[in-house]
Parts: C-alpha cells; sequence; structure tokens
C-alpha cells in the first residue's frame, strides 16, 4: 500500500485535518470546580423548593384570588421581593384567561426583548410565539411621527395579532399608555395583560389606568398588576411563565 492510500487513523497527528502543535497547545483544558469555602445550597430542584416555601411562610397573600397564589410566588420570586404580594392587583379572570388563550397556541406580545428572553420555552403549552417588535424597521418612523417612544409605537404593531393574545408590558410605561389607548378606541381584546412596567414617570400613573380601565371604558380585559414603581422585565417573564404553566 502506497503512502497516498494508507488508511488514516483517528488519532494520526500528521492527518490532514489535524490541528497542528500551535493549536493543541492553546486549547483550553477543561474547567474544574474551585475549592468550597462557603456552605451554600447548589442543588437547583432544592432551591425552588425552598424557595417557594419561604415566600409562602412570609409573604402576605391572602388578598389575592385563589387560583393566583402560584402566579404571586413566581413574581415575588423573581424579584426577591415578598412585600411585592402588598401591590399586586390581580383581576378575578385573569388566571384561566391567560391559560385557556395560551393552551389553545395564543402568542404573548411583549414590548421589550428582555420580556420575551425571559419566557422559559419548555414552559409553554403549545410552543407559543413569543414576539417583540421593538426592533421593526417601522418602529422609529412611527416613533418620530406620533412623538413617542420607540416602545410605545412598537405596541402598535400588535393589533393584527391582538385578538385573543397574552400581552406584556414589563418596561415602558408609554406602552402600557399606548395599549390601553389603542383598546379604547376598539382595537382587537387579548385574552390578558400583564402590566408591570417600571419606572420613575408614569409608571405608577399606567398601572393605576389598568386598574381602572374596565370601569372607564366599559372594556373588561382581565389583567395582573403591581401598584406603584415596581415592575420590569424580571416579574414580567416570572408572571407569564406562572401562567405558561400551572406546576411550579
Amino acid at each position: 500500500m502506497n503512502q497516498q492510500n494508507r488508511p488514516v487513523r483517528p488519532d494520526d497527528p500528521n492527518r490532514p485535518d489535524a490541528p497542528d502543535a500551535s493549536d493543541r497547545r492553546h486549547r483550553p483544558s477543561p474547567p474544574k470546580r474551585p475549592v468550597r469555602h462557603y456552605e451554600y445550597i447548589d442543588d437547583g430542584p432544592a432551591i425552588y423548593a425552598d424557595s417557594f416555601a419561604i415566600i409562602r411562610r412570609e409573604a402576605r397573600l391572602a388578598h389575592l384570588p385563589a387560583n393566583a397564589e402560584r402566579l404571586a410566588v413566581r413574581m415575588i420570586h423573581g424579584t426577591g421581593q415578598v412585600d411585592l404580594a402588598d401591590d399586586l392587583v390581580v383581576h378575578p379572570g385573569l388566571v384561566p384567561a391567560a391559560r385557556a388563550a395560551l393552551r389553545d397556541g395564543a402568542p404573548i406580545l411583549c414590548d421589550a426583548t428582555m420580556v420575551a428572553t425571559g419566557v422559559t420555552a419548555n414552559r409553554l403549552p403549545r410552543g407559543n410565539d413569543v414576539l417583540c417588535f421593538l426592533g421593526d424597521e417601522r418602529v422609529p418612523g412611527l416613533a418620530r411621527e406620533w412623538g413617542t417612544t420607540r416602545t410605545a409605537a412598537a405596541v402598535s404593531l400588535w393589533e393584527p395579532l391582538l385578538e385573543g393574545a397574552v400581552v406584556a408590558v414589563g418596561n415602558a410605561p408609554t406602552a402600557l399608555f399606548h395599549l390601553l389607548e389603542m383598546l379604547a378606541d376598539g382595537a382587537p381584546r387579548p385574552a390578558a395583560i400583564v402590566g408591570c412596567p417600571v419606572g420613575f414617570v408614569g409608571a405608577a400613573e399606567s398601572k393605576q389606568a389598568l386598574t381602572e380601565f374596565a370601569e372607564r371604558f366599559g372594556v373588561d380585559v382581565p389583567y395582573v398588576t403591581a401598584r406603584g414603581r415596581r415592575g420590569g422585565s424580571a416579574m414580567t417573564s416570572s408572571a407569564l411563565n406562572a401562567l405558561a404553566k400551572e406546576e411550579e
């Protein structure tokens, strides 16, 4: 057998696709665990179980609908603040409406990419689409034309998908105000609203508007919100994860 036709062994360093010596020298070695200097729980399922048990011991949940307990626990877990329970306002129809919509394959429409990224895919009952239109090329022009934020302008692009959807605002108060104005003007109704924008300008006011929306406009959409300035992507995606699957 000549050299050209000689079989090439997988471990032969001279095979044509073998890394050269410099590649082998710079290949990172497998990571190793550092010396244990602290006592802490590092078992994932145990951390979850202990966290939820602590929340149930410390948080006041009695004022919430019974079917919203796990929703509240997950939202508290996402923020690390047990007193969040005192500020939660949950429409009595929120949990069954959102779960039914998601089981039917409804999309989740998010105001921010961080909210969308925080949704755990394997909790979604139908591999539901989780969408954010903030990066759409139409958004900057609409924001300039209307004199509003890009996040609010992106919400306007939800309209073709809005009927029966689960919508989530976890960043911009202007996005929640814009959504409510759309609904007041006759836009299709979503199945549920997770309205937890965060901030010092407009956040508390937009969430107050959400709680008063049905009384003011006669449009009753189930919702969950947190009064005051608190909110954000982690709180909002935690709520979505709780609504997507009942099991903790």
